[in-house]
């Protein structure tokens, strides 16, 4: 049984997503971190960053020994995740480093970019002309990142679903927060419109 601690935003999805695909076992708990959960002692023994999600797995693999094992930072969760199933990323070298390449492009930009641009665009209390501007103009670069490689390849790592392209979805799925058309990308539309049909995805994102 896998222990997730995690809430309803991109990230937390990524990691909930990935469980329902692979049908491991695991039990959520949600850390609402609009009540500062997040920083109680209980989790920040899980996770010493105080940031969902995070996991902690009663059975893991033998190399990680025989004493339940924690894991956060949500790209880490994917590749353990992927690792102990067996599942979602490429046995292929080409294939497996193109799929690790576009999950840490999520990690650095597609999320914490269009993380800004939720924050100064929704949530500010006080709108800067400055920081909108810039945020949402890396917004719209990263998606036509994003659209340029989809026009060539049927998923982020080619033409296999992967947890790179699990990572990613989630905050796509939060275009209207970013000002985002995907009519004006639609190879991401055609990427998108399939991957949020599957059950295993709409499973996962009603989590927690």
């Amino acid at each position: 049984m896998i222990d997730l601690y995690t809430w309803g935003t991109p990230n937390g999805r990524k990691v909930s997503v990935m469980l329902e695909e692979t049908g491991l076992k695991y039990q959520a708990f949600p850390v609402n971190i609009g009540k500062d959960e997040q920083f109680a002692p209980d989790f920040l023994k899980v996770n010493p960053n105080n940031k969902i999600p995070a996991i902690v797995d009663h059975e893991p693999l033998a190399a990680y020994g025989k004493e339940p094992y924690s894991v956060f930072e949500s790209g880490a969760i994917l590749i353990y995740l992927a690792e102990k199933s067996g599942k979602f990323l490429p046995a292929d070298a080409r294939s497996r480093m193109q799929a690790l390449q576009w999950l840490m492009w999520q990690m650095g930009g597609f999320g914490p970019m269009l993380g800004q641009t939720h924050h100064f665009v929704r949530f500010a209390k006080e709108q800067v002309p400055y920081a909108i501007e810039r945020f949402t103009t890396e917004t719209k670069r990263l998606y036509k990142v994003l659209d340029g490689h989809l026009a060539k390849n049927e998923y982020l790592a080619g033409r296999e679903y992967s947890i790179a392209d699990m990572a990613t979805l989630p905050w796509a799925a939060r275009h209207e927060w970013h000002q985002i058309d995907l009519n004006d990308y639609p190879n991401v539309k055609r990427w998108y419109d399939p991957l949020m049909a599957r059950p295993a995805v709409q499973r996962g994102f009603e989590v927690p």
